[in-house]
């Protein structure tokens, strides 16, 4: 992609007290956060809150490259990893806008191979038995995550250990889109359509139901629908050599000591386009362009006269899809782990709060959020009219940062 303009502004529009929030009580949400960096848990971050699409409050800390001695800056570059996915998900439902695409269409109308497709029955992964699928896979499977798909950095099934496998799990990628998706329909899914949720490659599926729908590749889509409209000019799949700087490192954490380290073999060189374009985790982005995409949500689909979707479409987008009222937890969903899993469904890209006290939450009922393997949060929460975006480069600290942030930052709503 073409050098990054750097134009991000995090400078803040109104007071706390302007808006409805507590300077004294978002005090707490930086005390907090200055205190995670201290203890080592991450080099640094930065978050910014924004209410009725005004910015509220920003604060950042510590470095983006520690051994560098560079600091966390309003410019810093990020990792969004499946913070993508709204995006590409935002991308599939304008072409549903246009007829180009619909919820009901199968998946294998865009990528024959899946007309293929099969079910896991039984046994490990070497010898897996499976069977032909009842139903087909649809584009609403993919946008829910029901589709049957998986990730290789799951170790809970054969299915799982076969994607490991297939993908070379870990290394640079060296196979196209079109390659992965053909590779994906060619392994057993892990149950029925519809029937399960699993977190999974399915909004990678998409970006390519994308590109055959649209006639363009998903970084031209992505660039000349989305991104250019939308003013968000720092936001792209590669950086320019010169935009390196801003960057942050890359870390993760040691299983043994709990520190965190770097390694070459945890990241790509993000300064060529990639061989593989990944609509479910491929974008680098900066907190004001993402704040731009979040406040977009917010508004139902327009930002500064630039209207991406109807109001309608993310009205729709932003409800919990799942089956009968289903949650991403169990005996439905398998889950990922997180905090609040008991309380979340799913809607079209999105993670959606259905009941805060199932929940254990503050968070409110109709937030809807997701974050990025590196740590990167983001949440859209019509009802207080609030927009958080959070960034910090640490890959999978599975730790349970994104739910305390929610407690911080809506105990700090006095209105």
């Amino acid at each position: 992609m073409a050098t990054l303009t750097s134009t991000s502004q995090l400078e803040c529009e109104v007071t706390p007290e302007q808006v409805g929030l507590s300077s004294d009580r978002l005090a707490r949400l930086d005390r907090y956060l200055d205190k995670y960096v201290a203890e080592g848990h991450q080099q640094g971050s930065l978050i910014a809150v924004s209410r009725g699409g005004q910015l509220a409050h920003v604060s950042m800390r510590g470095y983006r490259d520690a051994e560098a001695g560079l600091p966390v800056e309003a410019d810093t570059l990020w990792r969004i990893y499946s913070m993508t996915k709204p995006i590409t998900s935002v991308a599939a439902m304008m072409l549903y806008e246009e007829g180009a695409i619909a919820l009901h269409d199968p998946v294998a109308k865009y990528i024959p191979a899946f007309e293929r497709a099969r079910v896991y029955k039984r046994g490990p992964a070497a010898a897996m038995e499976s069977v032909p699928a009842s139903h087909p896979m649809l584009v609403w499977h993919l946008l829910t995550h029901t589709a049957g798909l998986t990730y290789p950095f799951f170790y809970s099934h054969p299915v799982d250990e076969t994607y490991r496998k297939v993908f070379n799990y870990g290394q640079p990628e060296t196979y196209t889109l079109i390659e992965a998706c053909e590779r994906w329909a060619s392994i057993p899914l892990l149950f029925e359509p519809g029937t399960s949720w699993n977190y999974s490659v399915a909004t990678d599926v998409l970006g390519r139901v994308v590109e055959v729908a649209s006639g363009q590749s998903l970084d031209e889509f992505f660039k000349q629908r989305i991104f250019e409209p939308l003013g968000m000019h720092e936001t792209g799949f590669s950086i320019s050599a010169a935009e390196q700087q801003r960057l942050a490192v890359l870390y993760a954490i040691n299983p043994q000591s709990g520190e965190l380290f770097t390694s070459p073999q945890m990241d790509r060189d993000r300064t060529e386009p990639p061989v593989f374009v990944s609509g479910g985790g491929g974008l680098i982005s900066t907190a004001s362009d993402y704040l731009r995409f979040a406040k977009m949500l917010l508004h139902r689909g327009e930002l500064d006269g630039a209207r991406v979707l109807a109001p309608v479409t993310v009205d729709l987008m932003r409800v919990n899809h799942l089956p009968g009222g289903a949650l991403i937890g169990p005996p439905f969903g398998r889950g990922i782990s997180g905090a609040g899993d008991e309380g979340r469904g799913f809607g079209l890209g999105f993670g959606v709060v259905v009941d805060p006290v199932a929940a254990k939450s503050l968070a409110a009922a109709g937030e809807y959020s997701w974050a990025g393997a590196a740590g990167t949060q983001f949440w859209v929460d019509p009802d207080n009219e609030i927009t958080v975006v959070f960034c910090t480069q640490v890959l999978f600290a599975r730790d349970e940062l994104g739910y305390t942030l929610r407690r911080l930052v809506n105990q700090a709503l006095v209105d």
